[in-house]
This record gives C-alpha cells, structure tokens and sequence, in this order.
C-alpha cells in the first residue's frame, strides 16, 4: 500500500494533452524522452504530482502497462539554484546505490532543458509508506511498527555518516571544513538582506548559537533534511528508501541529528510548532530514546 501526500488535483492522463495541462511537465517531449531512454517505459502515461511547492517537484508516472516511475525537475519559478540541482541530486542517489543507505533506484536523467524547461531525473517507483500525518502513520503502521521506524530512522542515518564520503566518490560534493558556522553565516545573511524590521530575538539567537559552534570532525555525508515524512517505510516499520536529497552536502553529521530533534516529538514530549507530527501517536519514540539510539 503507497501512502504518499499527493498534491494536485488527481492523475493526469498524457493522451493528448499540452504543456499548460500538467504544469513542469511537456507532457509529449517528456513521454518521447522516457520511451527512448527508459528501460521498460511505455506511453501514454499517467503523470500525477505528489510533492511540490518550494522542493523538487516529484510526479508518478504510470505507464500504459501499469509500470510505474518518479519524475523529480526543479520548482516553478526563479528558486535558489543550489537548493535544487536535480544533476546533484542524481548524483548523490546514484553514488548511494547498493550502499547501506536505501534510496530508490536510478533508471534515467536528463540534462537538455529543451525536452520540458528544467532537467529531471527518473527513479523506479518504491511502493512504501511516507507517514506525513499522525493520521497515516496510524493508519498504516501498528504500535510496534512505530517503534520499529524510530530505531530504523536512526540506524540508516548512523548507516550514512558512518560513509567515508571519497568511497562513494562524493569527496568532492562540498566544502569540509567549518559545515555549522558556514551555515548560519548564510541564514544571517539572508534575514540581513531581505528583512522588513529587526527580529532582537532571532539576533540574539544567532549571537547564542555562533559562540557555541562544537569543534567538527572529519566530514561526512549530511542529508540536510532528514526526519520521518522525508523517508519511506514499509508496513513493519523497516525503512525502505531516504527521499528528498536535494539540499545533501558535506559537513557535520551532528546538523543532521539537531535537525532531526527539532521535527521529532514523541508522545511523552513537550509538543513544539509541528502539531500534527506523525511521531506523537502511540509506539514513536519519545525526543531523549532517538537522542541516545
């Protein structure tokens, strides 16, 4: 059973259909494309989107028989180009593969702009579960499937810093060095540059969190975003593929935990801003159980 958070307005079927009708998607230009350099691909297909906004849009393809595939290209609009560089993104899957980190399989990348305005990226179709709500995540997983996916989203993101970045050939993916600092330079930066008024308890956040940075060690592979609803389980709680790579970089594994506590809260914990967190029903771990796992 799929359990993803589609957005958009039902399945859109490629048969005759323009650009304007499947938005990001030339939907002829993309079927040629996909028939020719896609193993298994056969249109007309069926492009339904079911992540969007200000990520990567994700669209299923189906096939005419019923095969199914992940289409990943760039938002609409003019967005931060590093925050979405599907070339990376394929990049980093590509090098996980067969690792101990599960991602879903490569099958096609296009570099040419021409075929539907922005490069894309395919992948086969993992059917899983992307507990994005409390509601799917009870509906779809028992108690002890819960606790079963706290200790799994734990274990595979210790399985990816434990990855020396040069054996994967991703040695070369960012900067090594000073990953914490660098990255609130950049937040700061931005609030400098496009505030409308002086936020004195963001400022001083800042000032607090700049004369604590912890001494980094050697880099490693920071997904950048990881926390439940972006990965996959199925329906015992095993973890089958991490999604959404498009911020991954080099840095301090440590960022990725901090992230991961701020999206988490238990059902023993303090709520915070998240409050339809999937992890706050029955069987999730509480904050300090995923801390020291």
């Amino acid at each position: 059973m799929a359990q993803w958070s589609e957005a958009g307005a039902g399945s859109i079927r490629s048969a005759g259909m323009s650009h304007s009708e499947v938005p990001g998607i030339d939907v002829e230009a993309v079927t040629a494309w996909l028939e020719i350099n896609v193993e298994g691909a056969l249109g007309p297909f069926e492009f339904h989107q079911i992540a969007g906004g200000h990520s990567n849009l994700t669209f299923r393809v189906t096939g005419r028989d019923g095969a199914r595939f992940v289409l990943r290209r760039p938002p609409l609009g003019h967005l931060l180009a590093s925050a979405h560089d599907v070339g990376r993104e394929h990049r980093i899957i590509s090098a996980l593969a067969g690792s101990a980190v599960p991602v879903a399989p490569v099958v096609g990348m296009c570099a040419d702009v021409e075929v539907t305005g922005a490069p894309f990226y395919v992948m086969g179709f993992v059917d899983g579960i992307v507990a994005r709500t409390a509601e799917i995540a009870r509906s779809a997983l028992t108690v002890e499937s819960r606790s079963s996916a706290s200790a799994s989203l734990v274990d595979t993101l210790a399985a990816l810093h434990a990855i020396e970045p040069a054996s994967v050939g991703l040695d070369d993916l960012g900067r090594h060095e000073q990953y914490i600092a660098r990255q609130l330079r950049r937040w700061y930066g931005q609030y400098d540059a496009q505030h409308t008024h002086r936020v004195p308890d963001l400022e001083r956040a800042h000032d607090l969190l700049a004369d604590r940075i912890p001494e980094q060690g050697p880099a490693r592979i920071v997904h950048g975003d990881y926390r439940l609803d972006n990965c996959m389980v199925d329906a015992s709680g095993s973890l089958m593929a991490v999604l959404d790579w498009e911020i991954c970089t080099l840095g301090d594994p440590l960022a990725d935990l901090g992230l991961l506590m701020v999206y988490w809260t238990g059902p023993g914990d303090a709520g915070n801003a998240w409050r339809d967190s999937p992890t706050m029903i029955e069987g999730f771990w509480d904050r300090a159980d995923v801390a020291d796992r």
